[in-house]
């Protein structure tokens, strides 16, 4: 089989079982198999042995933590990898070298050197699925680049994740909940054992603040791993306050620095607790640690990008987009929206795959929604929940003003009807329905809008 063109790659890539998109999948030993990942990496010539790393593991928080990290591994001059998933819009964001996705040529040419092997495993009746190749070319590419630190982030629970063979420079956890329970567990225990597999023995380990129960099981992975321990809220602290609708501005005290009069493009709390973690994660990791300075923190905070998390699109409406796709990270945007957009009326656009969370969701949605309209649709996802289900069950909750579309344009447009002059459309409940959206806007304009500046600093 040619793999001449970017498409031709494609179509071979997406014909690997690729488990982001199935219902329930065992997670186990026998369908993600890290000797299975290893060997591939070994027939490309383990370039995971070639570059520094920091891993990061975690229900909510992890993308963000790791974009915050890479910004300032760039602010430090380092020349510098992320590798996330899902991606919103284009699956080469899901590689970065610098500010840039991996380019269409480049990974054409690695899904052209890789096929040969990925035949052979095929061919012998342990076929490698669509992550673990995709997370072996970024391994590629950024030991083909060079990069000084990459930033990489979990795909699914941690311990069997085809990232964890990595040995990195430092290992995070960011907030642990209730997420992806068919294959993690039905326990916060279980799934926070599952998170915590990346920890690596005498490897650094940074963790957010958790419920007693899955801080417990963090804790116990440090210790037997002889892992030095770092955690928010208690050894990092942070203090933070909105800063109009533009980002937050914080302040972050650790062990070894005061990092003050700091400036983030990101909306919500939640995100100064990434803030914190990102930069307790950054003093230890090794070529980061050796460049880091408040001046360069400062820097790199302003210039985060980290689209379809709290993200303001200015508009008629502005719309607000967030990948909130579980009942924890869904109780965070009612909070961001009561922090930065106050008494602001708004509409909701809401979808859900059916094996997340949905009931814990439109119940958040039903009690603190604040008796805004919601339009339910379905996006492209084959895990799609139906958008008619979706809207029975939020009025089963109490929730009012519930209406269907068929699919994400024609809520989008339902939505904006139903606003008032000056609200705000909320896009959540899926990272899938953010990227459409953001498909949707990026079509219709001639130039995306310019990014928030920071607002002027209070004496």
């Amino acid at each position: 089989m040619g793999l001449d063109t970017y498409e031709a790659a494609l179509n071979y890539l997406f014909g690997a079982t690729d488990y982001e998109k199935m219902q329930r999948v065992r997670y186990n030993a026998d369908t993600f198999s890290l000797d299975r990942m290893g060997a591939l990496l070994g027939a490309l010539g383990s370039p995971e042995r070639r570059f520094r790393s920091v891993h990061v593991a975690g229900t909510k928080g992890k993308g963000s933590t790791a974009a915050i990290l890479h910004a300032l591994a760039l602010e430090g001059g380092l020349r510098a990898g992320l590798y996330t998933s899902p991606h919103l819009v284009d699956i080469r964001e899901r590689i970065r070298v610098g500010r840039e996705d991996i380019p269409a040529e480049a990974l054409r040419a690695l899904v052209a050197d890789a096929q040969p092997h990925v035949d052979r495993m095929r061919a012998a009746g342990d076929p490698p699925t669509f992550f673990e190749i995709f997370t072996a070319l970024a391994f590629r590419h950024f030991a083909d680049e060079a990069v000084d630190l990459a930033v990489v982030e979990v795909g699914l629970g941690g311990r069997l994740d085809a990232t964890n063979v990595l040995r990195p420079d430092v290992s995070v956890v960011t907030s642990v909940s209730m997420d992806h329970t068919h294959q993690l567990g039905r326990t916060l225990e279980s799934i926070a054992a599952e998170k915590a597999g990346i920890v690596k023995p005498g490897v650094p380990v940074v963790c957010q603040p958790q419920r007693p129960e899955a801080m417990a099981v963090v804790e116990r992975a440090a210790q037997d791993a002889r892992a030095p321990l770092t955690l928010v809220g208690r050894d990092v602290t942070y203090t933070w306050a909105p800063a109009e609708r533009a980002g937050i501005r914080l302040a972050v005290r650790t062990p070894h620095a005061a990092y003050d009069d700091l400036f983030l493009p990101l909306l919500g709390e939640h995100q100064a607790v990434n803030a914190a973690t990102a930069i307790a994660a950054a003093e230890r990791a090794g070529p980061l640690a050796e460049r880091l300075t408040p001046e360069r923190v400062r820097g790199g905070l302003r210039r985060v990008h980290w689209p379809g998390r709290m993200e303001l699109v200015p508009g008629r409406p502005d719309l607000l987009l967030d990948g909130a796709h579980n009942r924890a990270s869904m109780e965070r945007l009612m909070e961001g929206l009561a922090q930065h957009f106050p008494g602001r009326p708004r509409v909701f656009v809401f979808a859900s795959a059916a094996d997340k969370d949905v009931d814990g969701m439109l119940a958040v949605l039903a009690e603190k929604g604040g008796g805004a309209p919601v339009v339910f649709t379905r996006t492209d996802n084959p895990r799609a929940a139906d958008p008619v289900d979706l809207a029975d069950s939020f009025r089963a909750r109490g929730g009012r003003g519930a209406e269907t579309a068929v699919d994400t344009p024609a809520a989008l447009e339902a939505a904006r009807k139903r606003v008032a002059r000056g609200g705000l459309v909320v896009v959540c409940g899926s990272l899938y329905l953010v990227g459409e959206v953001k498909a949707l806007v990026s079509s219709s304009r001639v130039s995306p809008p310019a990014p928030a500046a920071e607002p002027p600093r209070r004496p």
